[in-house]
């Protein structure tokens, strides 16, 4: 069915649909800003960043940062077509892969474009987890581009959590969404192999720290 008529279809619809029910959908949402700082730092610096995030978040981050220059990386799998579409939908362009196929020559794509001022968003627990587990592709990224990274994820009153690998979740209707950037991690240039693994424990902590922020807002040590 995948390779058939109605998966070509509904590849057609489904996205475009979605994107169109979220924009009346989030409208309806009260969104508060935490950590406006660390996303002025970077504006500040007036270089492109890397934003880095849990995979549950992700449809609520690309509605939300729509406005922004962003080029994402997305799962080459089919499935991942369809967020590819979706993130198409919102304005951003996309590059496929993941670390079991066209991961890295996904991550070279990413550092052309950000080499030409785009910034980058890629899912941190990559598109098959574990989930909340840092995956190296960030810390490649944000080492290969001489760019650094800008950890970003959202809780919420509200949501629709899914069965999926990772509890991805949608917020609800008229709910309270609060949405944190986290402090930029900068990464060293041209990183040595030995060195990965000790900046992706680090960008790891970070966020893990700013999810369980994030949620106790809600009364919640995990969404």
């Amino acid at each position: 069915m995948k390779d058939g008529f109605l998966y070509r279809m509904s590849l057609q619809v489904l996205p475009f649909v979605f994107v169109w029910l979220t924009r009346i959908w989030f409208f309806t949402c009260r969104v508060t800003t935490h950590g406006q700082k660390y996303r002025d730092q970077i504006d500040a610096l007036g270089t492109p960043a890397v934003a880095s995030f849990w995979h549950y978040t992700i449809l609520f981050i690309f509605y939300n940062m729509r406005k922004d220059s962003a080029v994402a990386m997305v799962s080459a799998s089919k499935d991942g077509e369809y967020i590819s579409r979706i993130a198409n939908n919102l304005g951003y362009e996309t590059v496929r892969g993941s670390r079991k196929k066209g991961g890295l020559q996904a991550i070279k794509s990413l550092i052309r474009h950000m080499k030409e001022g785009r910034n980058a968003a890629i899912v941190a627990d990559g598109s098959q987890g574990p989930a909340r587990i840092v995956q190296a592709g960030s810390i490649m990224l944000a080492s290969r581009a001489d760019v650094p990274i800008l950890p970003m994820l959202w809780s919420c009153n509200k949501y629709k959590r899914f069965g999926s690998w990772d509890g991805t979740a949608l917020p609800m209707p008229f709910s309270k969404i609060d949405f944190f950037y986290g402090e930029p991690m900068t990464v060293p240039a041209k990183i040595k192999s030995e060195e990965i693994e000790q900046y992706r424990i680090v960008l790891e902590e970070r966020l893990n720290d700013l999810y369980k922020k994030a949620w106790s807002i809600h009364g919640k040590i995990e969404h």
